[in-house]
């Protein structure tokens, strides 16, 4: 595990304004904000909308940015809660989805220690994966 860097921490915040500025606490329609790096920096960000098939953070984040044309993916981080304190690590779905579209991305993970980042390719072992 790395420790995060000025861009990280930058990922971070913009995370955590995605959310403070959709959290929903009364229908909790949007209570994850998440946030994507592009390897050209530029950040696309992304809240869960909550459904029957609803879409997690993460998964809305990296799909505005590949909206956009982008296709390089250096860090994503997700958040919970109305201040976005809490950081999320991916769900099964969205560590699924991040080594089809970014395995070698950089996820940001909380832990003991505090923040730290691993690329997603370790989140799951033993990918399926289309070579």
């Amino acid at each position: 595990m790395q420790e995060l860097d000025k861009k990280d921490c930058e990922l971070l915040n913009a995370a955590r304004a995605a959310i403070i500025k959709n959290y929903d606490g009364e229908k909790f329609m949007h209570t994850v904000g998440a946030a994507v790096r592009c390897a050209d920096g530029k950040i696309f960000t992304g809240v869960n909308v909550y459904s029957v098939h609803g879409a997690c953070a993460e998964q809305v984040a990296l799909g505005a940015a590949i909206t956009n044309g982008e296709r390089d993916f250096a860090a994503v981080v997700a958040v919970r809660g109305s201040d976005g304190e809490e950081i999320l690590p991916p769900c099964g779905n969205c560590r699924q989805m991040l080594c089809d579209y970014a395995q070698d991305c950089m996820v940001i993970l909380g832990t003991a220690q505090g923040p730290r980042k691993v690329p997603a390719r370790e989140l799951l072992p033993f990918a399926y994966t289309v070579e």
